[in-house]
């Protein structure tokens, strides 16, 4: 209600263009990964479906009132600013990365591994993580090409790439140099077991173009972020 709220002040104010952070969770399971932009919509968790109102409205403004439009579908999203300067700051957040650096700093005693039994090649979901600069990146390339006259419309963000819950854990044992404690749990409701972007459309035209595709590069700025947290509050 207030994303409706936002738009239709947008629209009453002449806001000609409009940028939104939607997400990979509209595709729901797909059927084919990895999945492009024109798959069918079928999300299986509540914050799905709530994105894919919201790009519906978007849709809607635009056909009745020509608001201008990019839903950015973010796949997931990790690491921290390479300078150190930003990152994730939330202190109980669930995403997988922050967790398993988290754990590996001592900051968590054990880390949850939830559904070992995917049809995936270990058995754990398999996720295509985006470094945070580069969509941020992708967010400059859609109010530049709706400036310029681009179309509207939907475009995944994400490299095209599958970790799986396991491959990420040993990317930050890697970096870290020692172990992180983890414990194999059930699977959680709403978790897809596989789900890859096609990003062939935002590159083809916006001329997106990533540069922070190593996952250990993200796992590494992502580490760095979560030690100097660590070391913040242990001085405070």
């Amino acid at each position: 209600m207030k994303t409706r709220s936002l738009i239709a002040a947008a629209v009453k104010a002449g806001v000609p263009r409009f940028v939104f952070s939607s997400t990979a969770a509209v595709y729901g399971n797909p059927q084919v990964v990895p999945v492009s932009e024109d798959a069918v919509l079928s999300p299986i968790s509540p914050y799905g479906s709530s994105k894919l109102m919201s790009e519906w409205m978007l849709r809607d403004s635009h056909a009745a009132y020509g608001l201008e439009y990019v839903a950015l579908r973010y796949f997931n999203v990790a690491g921290a600013d390479p300078q150190g300067r930003t990152g994730q700051s939330t202190p109980k957040a669930t995403h997988l990365i922050k967790v398993a650096c988290q754990t590996v700093l001592g900051e968590r005693q054990q880390m949850d591994v939830f559904g070992s039994d995917y049809d995936t090649p270990d058995g754990t979901c398999l996720r295509d993580y985006i470094h945070v600069s580069d969509l941020a990146q992708a967010h400059l390339d859609a109010l530049k090409h709706l400036r310029n006259g681009g179309a509207s419309g939907a475009y995944n963000c994400g490299y095209g790439v599958g970790y799986s819950v396991l491959d990420i854990i040993k990317a930050v044992e890697k970096v870290a140099g020692k172990p992180v404690n983890k414990r194999m749990a059930p699977r959680r409701p709403g978790d897809p077991a596989s789900i890859v972007a096609a990003s062939d459309k935002i590159k083809r035209e916006m001329g997106w173009s990533p540069k922070h595709q190593d996952i250990d590069l993200i796992v590494e700025s992502a580490l760095a972020w979560e030690d100097y947290l660590r070391q913040r509050n242990e001085a405070a």
